[in-house]
C-alpha cells in the first residue's frame, strides 16, 4: 500500500479530489498509488453525489515523473537471477487502470503543470478534460532507457498532428503549453494560480463543461512544433529506422532548429526500442485503446525478460554515467524477426484482460 500520504482522496461536494503527494519523488507512481487509485475511481462511479473526478499535484515542480522505474530495476534483476517473480503485476494493474480512467463515465479532469512523463501521463493524458498550465512539460522518454512508450502512448500519440507522435516517441522530446493545447494532448490551458478556485467551483457544480469554459485561459506562447508540422511528417514518415535517421541527420542544419538535437538524441537511444516505438506508432493509428494497451501488455512483458531496459536504469538512473551498452549496439543489426516477438500474443492465461466501456 502506498506510504501515508503519497496519494490522497477527497469528497469535496460533486467533486471527487485526487491529490498526488509524493513530491519528494516527483510523483513516481508506486504500485500502492496504482491500486489506491483504481479503487477510489470504482467509489466513485458508483457514488451518484459525484459528477466529476479532479486530480491534481501537491508540488509545483511535477504532476508526475512517471513510475517508481527504481523499485521496477531492483526487483525486475532479482527475478532476472532467480529470486523472486518479475514485476508483471505493476503494469497489468497500472494498464488496466489506463483503461478504467480512459473509459470513465463521469468527466476525469486533470490539472497538469510542472513535469509530466510515463505513469503520470497514464493518469492524466487518458482522462477526458486535460488542463495544461504554463509550466507542463510533456514528454514520453522511454526509448532512453531501453524501454517503450507505454500507459496508452500506442493509442494516443498516433493520433496527435502528422508524425509528431512518432517524433515524441523516437526522440522523448517535451513539449511545453502551447504545443500540448494545439496537438491534443491537452484539452485547454489553464492557471495554476486558479486551480483551487477552479476546484471549488466543480465542487459546487456539476456543470463540468461551463465551469471549464470559465476557467480556460490562452496559452502563454505561440506552438513551437505547429509551423514545422510537414517537415517534421517529412523526416520521420514510413517504417525505415535508417531512412528516418538519415533524414534526420541531413535536416540538422535546415530550417527547423530542433532537428539537430532531435539527431543527437536519436543517436543515443536504444535501437531495440526505437524500433518497438516505431511498430507502435505504425500499429496504434488502426487499434481501439483496450488493443492498444494489450499489446503493451505483451511488449512490456518481453522488455522486462530483455538486457535493454536493465541497462538504461543503470545509465541514467543508477550509476549516471549516461554510456549504456544497448544490445544490439545499432539499427542496422536490429533482427525484424525479434522485433515481432515483442507483438506476438501470450501464452493462454497471460494476456491483459480488459473491458471496453468506449
Amino acid at each position: 500500500m502506498p506510504a501515508e500520504g503519497d496519494i490522497r482522496f477527497e469528497n469535496r461536494g460533486c467533486a471527487g479530489l485526487v491529490t498526488l503527494n509524493r513530491g519528494h519523488a516527483l510523483n513516481a507512481l508506486t504500485h500502492g498509488m496504482v491500486l489506491e487509485l483504481s479503487a477510489a475511481l470504482d467509489r466513485w462511479e458508483a457514488d451518484p453525489a459525484i459528477a466529476h473526478i479532479l486530480i491534481r499535484s501537491g508540488d509545483s515542480k511535477a504532476f508526475s515523473a512517471g513510475g517508481d522505474i527504481r523499485d521496477l530495476y531492483e526487483t525486475g534483476l532479482k527475478a532476472k537471477r532467480g529470486e523472486g517473480a518479475k514485476p508483471i503485476q505493476f503494469f497489468d494493474d497500472e494498464y488496466r487502470l489506463n483503461i478504467r480512467i480512459k473509459t470513465f463515465p463521469k468527466p476525469y479532469i486533470a490539472l497538469i503543470d510542472g513535469i509530466v512523463m510515463g505513469g503520470g501521463v497514464g493518469v492524466s493524458i487518458n482522462g477526458s478534460h486535460r488542463i495544461a498550465g504554463p509550466n507542463i512539460r510533456f514528454a514520453m522518454p522511454e526509448v532512453g532507457i531501453g524501454f517503450f512508450p507505454d500507459v496508452g502512448a500506442t493509442w494516443f500519440l498516433p493520433r496527435l498532428p502528422g508524425e509528431t507522435g512518432t517524433y515524441l516517441a523516437l526522440t522523448g522530446a517535451r513539449m511545453a503549453q502551447a504545443d500540448c493545447c494545439w496537438s491534443g494532448i491537452a484539452t485547454q490551458a489553464g492557471d495554476p494560480a486558479r486551480f483551487d478556485d477552479l476546484i471549488d467551483a466543480l465542487a459546487a457544480s456539476a456543470d463540468t463543461e461551463d465551469v471549464l469554459a470559465e476557467f480556460s485561459v490562452e496559452p502563454e506562447a505561440a506552438a513551437a512544433l505547429q509551423p514545422y508540422q510537414d517537415e517534421i511528417s517529412r523526416i520521420f514518415a514510413g517504417d525505415d529506422l535508417l531512412a528516418i535517421e538519415e533524414r534526420l541527420g541531413a535536416a540538422a542544419h535546415g530550417a527547423w532548429p530542433e532537428a539537430e538535437r532531435a539527431a543527437k538524441v536519436f543517436e543515443r537511444m536504444s535501437p531495440t526500442s526505437l524500433a518497438i516505438a516505431l511498430r507502435q506508432m505504425r500499429i496504434g493509428i488502426g487499434c481501439g485503446f483496450s488493443d492498444c494497451m494489450k499489446t503493451e501488455f505483451r511488449i512490456v512483458s518481453r522488455v522486462l525478460d530483455g538486457d535493454d531496459f536493465y541497462e538504461g536504469i543503470r545509465a541514467q538512473i543508477i550509476d549516471k554515467d549516461r554510456m549504456p551498452v544497448w544490445r544490439p549496439a545499432s539499427l542496422a543489426d536490429i533482427d525484424k524477426a525479434e522485433i515481432d516477438r515483442y507483438f506476438a500474443p501470450l501464452d493462454e492465461g497471460a494476456e491483459l484482460v480488459t473491458i471496453a466501456k468506449r
